[in-house]
């Protein structure tokens, strides 16, 4: 077993990888990268060569590029100490036209040129645009640049290595006071007064690396982050994994103790504080609230995340499915050709035949008539908003369990060890639940794990339909607004759901099926 787990998780590693460079081949070496101005107001406002500086900004932004400008490298020798503040002045400024540069400018463009070009990057000289003989148009400024496409292999190693962060108290520079790990058994966030123990950092780029609270699943970390890569469109600045899983819904207030000894009813979550350097001296409310940097939490909210709104209703509408396709499969079988079978059977026909948009549609129908609310809402004060999601998204698994059921069954019971089993003066009943039962529910078994990690997916169409702040919608979005860290971020969640709902369903077929041993043995 432990060899075969060992292959199979390399095996899903190897997968995984090869799937991720593949989205990535196609997003940056297929799809146009123009796209990503379609919707684009920003661009649209610009004209000249400020309009070509911000479509190779905005490339570099969205990973298709690096893209270095003179100043750029003009800090980056300043920093080196190859120049002084000085000549840096100097050198930086462009003429309208390169053969009116001064001599100091013409050497250092010169040098920008042969640094940047022996590098494999082209580099661009943009003369400025006259609206008259004295005057530069709007957006016509001159601009010097070197850019370079991002080979596949640096970008994807880039992101696979960047996948896994761990905090350290050496990620911030400058800190006040002494650099270490705290140990608290009254969690100062609570005043100091509530038992809550919490392991705190000076140093790191979290406050709080271990800590409990009210919301599931009441013990969290910021040790080790996972980074999915940034969202440039569908949620501004912030990581897919973190997109994923901040709390959505109203602010939820809640009397908080902030580190200077104020208390007040706030939604701010200390607990998600970071550092960001010279914050707490620019506003004079961080400095009524906090005693250093760390000052940038998140709020709380009274919904789940958008994973868990799918996963809640993905776990209800497998259970509903479970629930009743089992047993309705175990009936069509022992009941074959009869009324109940057909009828079931008409079921099962018409959710396969139907789009699934289209009975999604029709049962919203039905349940706006019943009453039933039609749109979620996060804030709803009555669960009825979870109903229909819940049973739209289980119909189609109710017919694929009915219909697998009760091929199982079928088949088992027209294998020889029945007819013996018949012979043998058994009784149907027991025939039924010693071996036909539990030999036909076995292929079951094996989706169990498969569902619920799909879970978390969510379900792209039924999300949409209901409006549900799910994982699901997540993807489409990011499509459609060419959020191209959204889409490889998400690309690489469903995989890794897909090897594990594999692999875990191999292991529980093997606990329910003595017969199935994943061990070689010699012979």
């Amino acid at each position: 077993m432990t060899k075969y787990l060992v292959n199979r998780i390399l095996r899903g590693i190897c997968s995984i990888i090869i799937v991720i460079g593949i989205v990535m081949m196609m997003i940056y070496g297929i799809m146009d990268r123009n796209l990503i101005f379609a919707k684009d107001s920003q661009y649209t406002k610009t004209n000249n060569n400020q309009k070509i500086t911000y479509k190779y900004q905005t490339w570099e932004n969205y990973g298709y590029l690096d893209y270095v400008t003179f100043s750029e490298y003009l800090q980056m020798l300043l920093a080196e100490g190859e120049i002084d503040e000085e000549t840096m002045s100097k050198a930086v400024t462009l003429s309208r036209k390169a053969e009116n540069d001064s001599d100091l400018t013409k050497e250092y463009v010169q040098k920008f040129n042969e640094y940047y070009k022996s590098q494999g990057y082209t580099v661009k000289r943009l003369d400025a645009v006259m609206a008259s003989p004295r005057k530069v148009a709007s957006g016509g400024n001159q601009a010097l640049f070197a850019y370079r496409d991002v080979p596949l292999f640096t970008r994807l190693g880039a992101y696979l290595r960047n996948l896994v962060q761990v905090d350290s108290i050496h990620n911030v520079e400058n800190i006040v006071g002494e650099r270490g790990i705290t140990f608290t058994l009254h969690d100062p966030a609570y005043g100091g007064e509530k038992f809550s123990p919490a392991i705190m950092g000076n140093g790191t780029t979290n406050r709080y690396l271990l800590y409990f609270d009210d919301q599931f699943p009441y013990f969290h970390q910021n040790i080790i982050k996972i980074s999915l890569g940034t969202s440039y469109s569908v949620n501004l600045g912030v990581d897919v994994f973190d997109t994923m899983n901040q709390s959505q819904g109203s602010f939820k207030k809640s009397t908080i103790t902030y580190p200077t000894g104020l208390v007040a009813d706030s939604a701010d979550n200390l607990h998600t504080a970071t550092y960001v350097e010279g914050s707490r001296d620019s506003l004079l409310v961080l400095q009524d609230r906090y005693v250093d940097d760390y000052t940038n939490v998140s709020t709380s909210k009274s919904g789940f995340s958008k994973v868990g709104y799918s996963f809640v209703i993905g776990i209800m509408s497998i259970l509903l499915a479970y629930f009743l396709g089992v047993p309705l499969g175990i009936v069509m079988a022992r009941n074959k050709d009869k009324l109940v079978d057909k009828i079931l059977t008409c079921y099962i026909v018409f959710i396969i035949a139907v789009p699934s948009l289209a009975y999604i549609f029709l049962f919203k129908a039905i349940g706006g008539e019943l009453g039933l609310p039609t749109t979620f809402d996060m804030d709803a004060a009555t669960k009825l908003v979870f109903v229909l999601p819940v049973v739209s998204l289980a119909l189609r698994s109710i017919a694929d369990l009915m219909k697998w059921m009760r091929r199982y069954m079928i088949d088992q019971m027209n294998s020889d060890y029945v007819k013996f089993a018949r012979s043998g003066g058994l009784s149907e009943n027991e025939i039924f639940t010693k071996h036909v039962l539990k030999n036909a529910i076995i292929p079951i078994v094996h989706g169990i794990p498969g569902s619920l990690l799909v879970a978390l997916t969510g379900a792209i169409i039924t999300e949409r339909v209901y409006v549900v702040p799910g994982a699901g919608n997540l993807l489409t979005k990011a499509i459609n607004t060419y959020d191209n860290g959204v889409i490889i971020g998400v690309t690489l969640f469903y995989a890794v759901i897909s090897v594990l709902s594999v692999i875990l369903g191999d292991i529980l077929i093997s606990m329910v099926d003595p017969r199935i041993s994943f061990s070689s043995k010699d012979r």
